[in-house]
């Protein structure tokens, strides 16, 4: 390892310097997402802890870019922020409370000291830790705590900043190779595990930069930039577009503000009544404000009272409105579309919202036919960031707002956009699968109250059984099955239960697995791949074995997996 001239007697840590290092983190992860993803336990394609963990840094690394203090405390908790709104899958959620942490443990600081950034290390484990309901060994969390623990124990023996992070990734490196003992399905399937192994990418990088080693200062912005959207990804989906006449708070207005006691609690509430989709988080040093308005000069007024304003944002959204309305008419009508309610910053004209994640059109369309408000497209390998979901909330004109992730990965997102949001009341009904979400939705009730509903949605969710049909991507032993890459894998419950050649041998073998002939209802999702003879065919057969069994078929359009069932 060649060192730059002095940099083994580097003591201190700055913002510029943190700055950098949250960049070279992000670089090296982006170089390895699609390794760390391949560290996925099932042989599904559904291995997206690398980039989700890519995706949810790069956020920090945009937020931390616009800030111009030196202060290590002011970079730390923009990218803190960014993090938690960037947050994707289970992984970015808990990176994000680790950054979140961290930025705790530099609260007030101009530099850090090598024992002063350990200990931000040693907060961000504890953050995360407590953000888990219930943490499990041999993952990300028992990684990132062996490398506090390690490099606090260097730090406490007077080792230079680059001392304490080599102790603590070579502490972090005999951890991840723990891993599989502490979990028996990662010693199965052959691999350590994944988040563990994308934080010690994070940590090299962050290492490069007290090396010397060449970073290109090119790269920042390409890593700084706004995570590429579903929509962008997959052009072939528009969403429906609800043309309005008029909005009471047509001005979108975001803004930072900087200071040195800012009491985000109290610009809250000051603020809360003063328009809609409210959102004001941040710290004493920087608070980032958004809320829709009728007049934007008095809330500048407002917060200029408070520190410097920055970065001001200002979008006549009625306008956008007029001109996507415009643009959407030359569009063809042919196109898939999805839900999309643009009519959000009027007065709530009801109490209850619901936002649904669905990964595929048809499922979507089911969902907005059963009542939901909004839904965000995302799933297996897609997982939504808390941004994201922040944002469809924000679009529903009800006070309280239920969440349904739909996915065990989107949960803990999920989770914290009640964090970001503050003008609404949400609750997160933790559905772990579409026939889950469906359910759930069928047992809430307008007319009811709150907790009611969150009593009745939840359980709701048991009273379905999932089941999935997909594909391996990669040769793998899982319990009793050898499967191969390629192979036809049937699932109940998040668990491979079957495997074989054939679509119509797995899916019956499935369904078989889910005891379908001891319940009244199937309902079928079909995927974009699935071909209606096959369709056609499981249908003849589940008619044929159980014609008492009412059984409901659906195009799900789903990408990657050919069947989701439910049996209730």
């Amino acid at each position: 390892m060649v060192l730059r001239p002095g940099a083994d007697i580097i003591n201190v840590l700055n913002g510029v310097l943190w700055k950098q290092m949250m960049v070279a983190g992000a670089q090296a992860l982006e170089q390895k997402k699609q390794a760390v993803d391949a560290l996925n336990v099932f042989p599904v394609p559904d291995g997206d802890t690398g980039t989700n963990m890519f995706l949810t840094i790069q956020s920090a690394v945009r937020d931390s870019e616009r800030v111009s203090s030196l202060s290590i405390s002011e970079v730390a908790s923009a990218a803190s922020m960014g993090s938690l709104m960037g947050a994707r899958g289970n992984s970015g959620v808990i990176l994000s409370q680790l950054l979140r942490g961290i930025a705790k443990g530099f609260e007030g600081l101009q530099i850090a000291n090598p024992l002063q950034v350990a200990q931000a290390l040693q907060a961000g484990v504890d953050t995360a830790y407590k953000a888990v309901m219930k943490p499990v060994e041999g993952t990300i969390l028992t990684v990132s705590r062996e490398t506090a623990r390690g490099a606090l124990t260097r730090a406490k023996g007077g080792g230079s900043l680059l001392d304490t992070l080599l102790e603590g990734q070579r502490k972090g490196l005999e951890a991840l190779s723990r891993t599989p003992d502490l979990l028996p399905a990662l010693k199965q399937a052959g691999v350590v595990d994944a988040g563990g192994q994308g934080f010690l990418i994070i940590l090299s990088g962050w290492i490069t930069v007290l090396t010397g080693e060449a970073i290109n200062p090119n790269t920042l912005n390409e890593v700084g930039e706004k995570p590429t959207s579903f929509e962008h990804e997959h052009p072939e989906i528009q969403r429906k577009f609800k043309q309005i006449e008029n909005l009471d708070y047509p001005y979108c207005t975001e803004f930072l503000v900087k200071g040195t006691d800012l009491r985000v609690e109290q610009m809250r509430q000051d603020l809360n009544g003063r328009g809609e989709s409210l959102l004001v988080v941040g710290t004493p040093e920087v608070v980032k404000i958004h809320v829709h308005v009728r007049n934007p000069g008095k809330i500048l007024d407002y917060a200029i009272q408070w520190g410097s304003l920055h970065e001001v944002q200002i979008h006549n959204m009625l306008e956008q409105n007029e001109n996507m309305a415009h643009a959407m008419k030359t569009e063809s009508n042919d196109s898939l579309q999805g839900p999309m309610n643009v009519n959000n910053a009027g007065h709530m004209r009801k109490d209850y919202g619901i936002v649904a994640v669905a990964m595929g059109q048809g499922i979507a369309d089911v969902f907005t036919s059963l009542g939901a408000d909004e839904v965000v497209y995302g799933g297996q390998t897609m997982n939504p960031s808390t941004e994201d979901l922040a944002e469809a909330v924000r679009k529903v004109p009800a006070h309280r707002i239920f969440i349904l992730p739909n996915n065990g990965n989107i949960v803990m997102a999920a989770s914290q956009v009640k964090e970001v949001v503050q003008d609404r009341e949400v609750y997160v009904i933790s559905s772990k699968s579409i026939p889950q979400g469906i359910s759930a939705l069928l047992n809430f009730n307008s007319e009811g109250d709150v907790e009611a509903n969150i009593q009745n949605m939840s359980r709701g969710l048991s009273a379905v059984c999932s089941g999935e049909v997909t594909y391996a991507v990669r040769d793998s032993q899982y319990g009793t099955l050898k499967i191969s890459e390629g192979d036809i894998l049937g699932l109940v419950e998040d668990t491979i239960v079957t495997s074989g050649q054939t679509l119509f041998e797995v899916a019956k073998a499935t369904l078989e697995e889910m005891d379908w002939q001891t319940h009244d209802l199937v309902t079928i999702f079909y995927g974009k791949e699935t071909k209606e003879e096959e369709v056609e065919q499981l249908e003849n057969w589940l008619g044929e074995v159980k014609p008492s069994v009412e059984v409901e078929v659906h195009p799900g359009r789903q990408p990657l997996y050919y069947y989701i069932f439910g049996v209730e």
